[in-house]
């Protein structure tokens, strides 16, 4: 088993086959619990990238639980990182580097089901040839909640998962990482969060390899815990064109947020990603309208409460 030496002062080494086969096994589990969950099965696609690396695309396109469905594994490589990285961390700059992720958006058919987001990865830039120094890694990731017709305990239950699950690795990464989250995920443009939020981490290596990894493991573990009772608590809600309709509208807050401001679809463009995969994210059917307002008093004026950062937990 290949292990890499980190940049860190601790002794860690970076176990990138562990984190590979964990990002494997969490891909299959999230389709098989998707695919016991409804009455579609995700297609499986291959793919390779020119310059080093490939991934595994798993999808549901039309389906009847979910519109469409990406879960994705891809572990790339390269030698020279696009701006988008070198501005975040200018010394990785003139290193080859690998990158290894889960990455999935779900997006429901029925809107009372809100769409999810959630994903863990892995980068590493390694020690340039000739050089003494160390390998320089992080890890990322996180999962937020876009529903369309709120419902508080659906939040609570989302944002208490999370704190559960980041608990034993830190007190303070939950109110950290929701905090990161509701400041990441903030359409400035319109001056609303996305959604309801969650957790966003990255730039995590400081407690060393292990402790890293263990913690992205259980930000892992725990999505199928957080989301799927939310959806059988849904699922069965009736919805007529109206709900559609604001669906559509909503929409297409979503595709502007991973569009202008979302960093991992800036990176995957610009690093030569693969197209099809990177923009699985978007919603199959989006609407805009001029200068829309949903009338006071009614189920969709109510969504306006819920998209400004609040305490959920």
């Amino acid at each position: 088993m290949t292990q890499r030496t980190s940049s860190t002062d601790n002794g860690s080494v970076v176990d990138l086959p562990a984190v590979r086969s964990y990002l494997l096994g969490l891909q299959q589990r999230i389709v098989t619990a998707l695919e016991h969950a409804g009455a579609d099965l995700f297609e499986r696609d291959e793919w390779t990238r020119a310059e080093g690396g490939g991934g595994i695309s798993r999808l549901i396109e039309g389906g009847s639980l979910f519109e469409r469905a990406g879960v994705l594994f891809s572990h790339v490589k390269g030698t020279t990182l696009p701006p988008s990285a070198t501005q975040h961390r200018p010394e990785v700059a003139g290193r080859p580097w690998e990158a290894m992720g889960v990455s999935m958006v779900l997006h429901p058919r029925n809107p009372y089901i809100p769409t999810t987001h959630m994903n863990v990865r892995m980068f590493v830039a390694k020690v340039p040839e000739g050089s003494d120094q160390k390998d320089i890694f992080w890890f990322g990731g996180g999962m937020d909640l876009t529903p369309y017709y709120p419902f508080e305990e659906d939040a609570q239950h989302f944002h208490r998962v999370n704190r559960d699950a980041l608990a034993p690795h830190s007190e303070t990464a939950y109110d950290e990482y929701k905090k990161w989250c509701d400041e990441y995920f903030f359409l400035k443009h319109r001056n609303e969060t996305r959604g309801v939020g969650g957790i966003f981490f990255d730039d995590l290596s400081a407690g060393g390899f292990e402790a890293s990894f263990a913690l992205l493991r259980s930000v892992g573990d725990a999505f199928l815990t957080a989301y799927m009772p939310i959806v059988e608590k849904r699922r069965s809600l009736p919805f007529g064109e109206r709900e559609r309709d604001f669906q559509a509208y909503r929409r297409g807050r979503y595709v502007e947020f991973n569009l202008v401001f979302d960093r991992g679809t800036l990176f995957g463009l610009q690093s030569g990603g693969r197209t099809e995969s990177i923009l699985l994210s978007m919603p199959p059917m989006a609407t805009w309208r001029y200068n829309w307002q949903p009338a006071p008093g009614t189920p969709e004026a109510r969504l306006a409460e819920f998209l400004k950062p609040r305490q959920w937990v």
